[in-house]
């Protein structure tokens, strides 16, 4: 599985509509429906804004999409093809369409739509998914330099710290790395 590191642009037109499009990393729903206001708002005159998303859930993957008011199929859906083509998680690609004054025909909007978001999904910067486990740790002071550099080299992060007398810690963690550094130093899974 892939998610967006960067976001990714792509604009063209085609027979005199204009579709502009944006790939984003979004982690939830939330952040899906402010970003598709957010891009809606840059773009109030638009016509049509079709999306689609794919989030990964403890449930698993949710995909979705909508084609806008565009005829059944022809705008969320050729979105949404892609994005489970390509296998990515955690991204909203949203194409607005300014309408020219010429219709497309189902397979020109299909082109069309699939054609800017995959142009905008082509300049996004992507990297492997990683799925990240969080645990409680409690370590000695003494241990903190040692801990944070085994940290740094799993690209795990600390997600927060309470220093008392010992430093009781909380740690996003590569789950293939979990139980090795839980061994390492002997914390708990949240």
């Amino acid at each position: 599985m892939l998610i967006i590191t960067q976001a990714g642009f792509a604009e063209q037109t085609i027979t005199k509509s204009r579709f502009i499009a944006a790939a984003l990393p979004c982690k939830d729903e939330r952040e899906i429906g402010a970003a598709l206001r957010a891009f809606a708002a840059q773009h109030p005159s638009a016509h049509h804004l079709a999306y689609a998303f794919r989030i990964k859930t403890p449930e698993g993957i949710v995909p979705r999409f909508s084609d806008a008011g565009e005829p059944s199929g022809t705008a969320g859906l050729p979105i949404a093809k892609l994005l489970e083509g390509r296998d990515l998680i955690n991204v909203c690609v949203a194409v607005i369409r300014y309408y020219g004054g010429v219709n497309l025909g189902t397979g020109g909007l299909v082109r069309a739509y699939g054609g800017t978001a995959k142009m905008a999904l082509d300049n996004a910067k992507m990297a492997e998914f990683v799925e990240m486990h969080t645990v409680k740790l409690t370590i000695s002071y003494k241990q903190m330099d040692m801990m944070t550099s085994a940290l740094t080299k799993i690209n795990g992060s600390i997600v927060s710290k309470n220093f008392n007398e010992q430093v009781d810690l909380v740690l996003s963690l590569p789950v293939h790395e979990t139980a090795n550094f839980l061994n390492r130093f002997k914390a708990y899974p949240q």
